[in-house]
């Protein structure tokens, strides 16, 4: 039983290997762009660089009404074929008009699949089992940003930094291999009996998901879900507390400076002082670092729980950051900056990287989980998008010191912690139906 969850989770969250891939994989071609079409470091930040990150804003808010309308699986398969059209046209772009434009679909495609992946995952995964399986979305987000980095830098050396065409190009094969992969997997039973009617089909899915488990119970639980007896608009204020917990967590998120660390990676290390080359190399150790410390919160989110892996999180995020901003402001740089940078990525991928996209799954409704990840995830890509498009402007500004930054990051992220310690539940283990409950009808 374990094994083919396991497998359909694994196709489905190959739409996060796609996700971390286009995320990197851009920071190799960052200054090769910017030279090449001559660029002002506003355009360049907020046109050319941010634009994938202002159509993932458009793909998460939008992906609630085709997930429940089309189905999980049927959105997926789609959002295969937007990573495909963005990787070909990336590579083939003549203008920077272009260019932003094949980006943008690809963000479209990011946007899309952090609401419709982690969606399905957490509607097919047993109770116990359910953090891990769900953070196996995320483990494919940092191996594919390890891979874009790892390959950003093998063609840099082997081709030149500047072939840019080449590194985003790559994309075509792991967008292929998904859209086949997806196609195989079942739909999820809760939307088939909650938003398609199709209860048969259902029944037989989940038997394949819970052999030893009563199917009429589990079927008559999902339909007698409280929320399917009385409906209720989303922003009515009967989901006001989920809400609430998902705009946080997923605001924090970016608060914490993540994305303008894996987009701007080797620029950061050539403030601190490294050559062009060892600071895309210290790139490839960054994803390294994520991924071995995002394995770890895999490990231990259903053992531990999703508060105390953000506890510790978000004390390692206070330490690192404002280590990093004393070392920019007092002219410390060099290596202190590329250590505390890797204790930097371990943090967030063991709290916020391990729990961000499981916690927002698990805490809403059935009825209106599609929307509540939207919600989540077009929260977290908004400010995504901003950070972004900004803080080149600022560093810039800054006459290229950003301690003001990872100051602001630092501050961001004490909240955080005043956030997880005083507001934030624990979902592990308990059922949908059961978070239902405690977060909705109790709350």
């Amino acid at each position: 039983m374990f094994g083919k969850v396991f497998r359909w989770t694994f196709a489905v969250a190959l739409s996060g290997f796609l996700f971390g891939f286009d995320t990197a994989v851009i920071s190799g071609a960052d200054q090769p762009i910017q030279k090449l079409w001559a660029t002002s470091p506003s355009f360049h930040s907020f046109f050319v660089m941010s634009m994938a990150l202002w159509g993932t804003v458009i793909g998460a808010l939008s992906a609630g009404s085709p997930t429940d309308r089309w189905g999980r699986k049927t959105t997926l398969f789609l959002i295969g074929i937007l990573f495909l059209i963005s990787a070909l046209g990336s590579a083939w772009a003549w203008d920077p008009y272009s260019f932003s434009f094949f980006r943008f679909i690809g963000g479209i495609g990011v946007g899309a699949s952090s609401v419709a992946a982690p969606t399905y995952i957490a509607e097919i995964a047993p109770a116990h089992d359910r953090g891990k399986l769900g953070a196996m979305y995320q483990f494919n987000i940092v191996l594919g940003i390890l891979i874009a980095f790892l390959t950003n830098y093998l063609v840099g050396i082997m081709v030149g930094v500047d072939q840019w065409r080449l590194m985003l190009g790559l994309e075509v094969i792991p967008a292929a291999l998904f859209c086949i992969m997806v196609l195989r997997v079942p739909r999820s039973p809760r939307w088939l009996i909650l938003k398609a009617d199709r209860e048969e089909e259902a029944r037989s899915i989940l038997r394949m998901l819970n052999p030893n488990v009563d199917i009429e119970v589990a079927v008559q639980r999902i339909k007698n879900s409280d929320l399917t007896k009385k409906h209720h608009g989303f922003f009515s204020g009967r989901y006001r507390f989920p809400i609430f917990l998902a705009f946080l967590i997923a605001a924090f998120n970016q608060l914490s400076g993540i994305n303008f660390v894996l987009y701007f990676a080797p620029r950061i290390f050539e403030m601190a002082g490294l050559q062009a080359d060892i600071a895309l190399l210290s790139s490839i150790g960054i994803g390294l670092t994520n991924l071995f410390f995002t394995f770890l919160g895999v490990y231990l989110i259903d053992r531990l729980g999703r508060r105390t892996l953000m506890i510790w999180g978000s004390l390692g995020y206070i330490i690192s950051l404002s280590t990093i901003a004393w070392a920019f402001m007092s002219g410390a740089e060099g290596m202190v900056v590329v250590y505390f940078v890797f204790a930097f990525i371990a943090s967030h991928a063991v709290g916020q990287g391990a729990v961000i996209w499981v916690f927002i799954s698990e805490i809403f409704p059935n009825q209106v989980r599609a929307y509540g990840q939207s919600l989540g995830t077009g929260t977290h890509w908004i400010f995504a998008a901003l950070i972004t498009a900004t803080t080149l402007p600022i560093i810039e500004a800054l006459g290229n010191n950003p301690w003001v930054l990872f100051a602001f990051f630092t501050g961001m992220m004490v909240l955080q912690l005043l956030f997880v310690l005083f507001v934030m539940p624990e979902t592990k283990g308990a059922s949908l139906e059961e978070l239902e409950e405690k977060l909705v009808l109790n709350s």
